[in-house]
């Protein structure tokens, strides 16, 4: 994700239009703008989670997270993807869903030292068909630390840019079964509509059960045209809107994690440390999940 392609964007659920009028003196609102999101956000920005994730294991909870890794090109200008297994060290997740996590064009490989991360961090990742170099669907590569993973499918989401959502069942040992969907959505509007109406015909086909949804969804309106709000009948009511974007300075929620169970997201923030800062464009983003609300 560049600046370039943030014109015009607005902070999820923050206030940001000025009442105005219109030829017959009746009030209206103005559009929203990238400026008052950026004010907004700023503003807010005491009263958001941030720092180091707390990542001491919880009797009955797991940490999952989303991170897109840009690549593992950090702000700074530099590939280094050692950094970004430096960073899911830190973060110490028990399912992590990467974005951009293999090159978008060519032979698609795979940029992260997997060996390396199973060695580090005992994430294994989800099985997926692709090309011989790649990691992961899309771009999308969904690790888990310990359970069996069944019921794996790649779908390709509809639009100009080739995206994609991987969607897997993982029974943790003796303890529950969680549906589990990283999707990585388009900079188009109309392609991000499309794409979570996909989504959600993905489940309309399936048995009901916990589900959680997360990854970089490029998604900054609420109301009508927005890929949230058609997200929100299944997954609401939108857990907080945390900033994640960009790393050096966060102010657009881009990243999301949300579930369809009340309560399952016992606790969410961004990973905000120094390293994370210069590791992607994207802050990770964290959730604490309550296992016992995968069992009611």
């Amino acid at each position: 994700m560049n600046w370039g392609d943030l014109v015009g964007r607005p902070q999820p659920n923050a206030p940001l239009t000025q009442p105005t009028t219109d030829a017959n003196g009746v009030m209206k609102k103005s559009k929203p703008s990238l400026a008052n999101a950026m004010v907004s956000s700023i503003r807010n920005k005491k009263w958001r989670p941030s720092g180091p994730a707390i990542t001491q294991a919880v009797d009955g909870t797991i940490t999952v997270a989303s991170y897109n890794v840009h690549k593992c090109v950090g702000t700074d200008g530099r590939f280094d993807p050692e950094r970004i297994i430096d960073v899911i060290r830190e973060i110490s997740p028990d399912v992590i869903a990467l974005q951009e996590a293999d090159q978008r064009f060519g032979e698609r490989s795979g940029l992260l030292d997997l060996n390396r991360l199973r060695l580090e961090t005992g994430l294994l990742p989800v099985p997926v068909v692709s090309g011989p170099k790649s990691h992961g669907w899309r771009g999308n590569v969904l690790l888990f630390r310990e359970g069996i993973v069944r019921d794996v499918h790649q779908v390709a989401l509809p639009g100009l840019e080739p995206r994609g959502a991987l969607v897997a069942e993982i029974d943790f040992e003796g303890r529950s079964s969680l549906r589990v969907i990283a999707a990585h959505l388009g900079l188009l509007r109309w392609a991000r509509r499309q794409q979570a109406d996909v989504i959600l015909g993905l489940l309309q086909g399936r048995a009901e059960q916990p589900t959680i949804l997360m990854g970089d969804f490029n998604e900054w309106r609420l109301g009508p045209g927005s890929a949230l709000t058609r997200l929100e009948p299944v997954f609401g009511p939108l857990p907080p809107a945390i900033p994640s974007f960009p790393a050096r300075m966060p102010v657009l929620s881009l990243d999301r994690i949300m579930a369809n169970r009340a309560g399952l997201i016992a606790h969410l923030t961004v990973h905000d440390t120094l390293l994370a800062r210069r590791a992607s464009d994207h802050l990770p983003l964290i959730a604490r999940l309550d296992l016992s609300k995968v069992e009611d």
